[in-house]
């Protein structure tokens, strides 16, 4: 895996992860009992989205070194995930 590979793999991830971690325990400002004007009552009160950036990073290390090191180690090869034969037979060794 390239350097811009694993760039790539971290930022996916990264991305996947925080939009799930902004989904998790939402507060509208109904909830809080102060809507602001102009803003619909759904709208998040306090979204800790600070907090929610460093969870979403230290989830996404331990993932991606995990993702990482499989892809590294060769337990999973391209042609693992060749499943209508696009790639043509595998190079002996894989």
């Amino acid at each position: 895996m390239s350097i811009t590979g694993a760039l790539v793999l971290f930022a996916v991830l990264w991305f996947i992860v925080f939009l799930i971690a902004l989904q998790i325990r939402p507060h509208s400002q109904d909830d809080a009992g102060e809507v602001e004007p102009g803003t619909p009552p759904g709208a998040p009160a306090d979204a800790q989205i600070l907090r929610k950036v460093k969870i979403t990073t230290l989830i996404t290390l331990v993932l991606w070194g995990i993702i990482a090191a499989i892809i590294l180690s060769g337990v999973v090869s391209i042609y693992d995930l060749d499943w209508f034969g696009r790639l043509g037979p595998a190079p002996a060794g894989t």
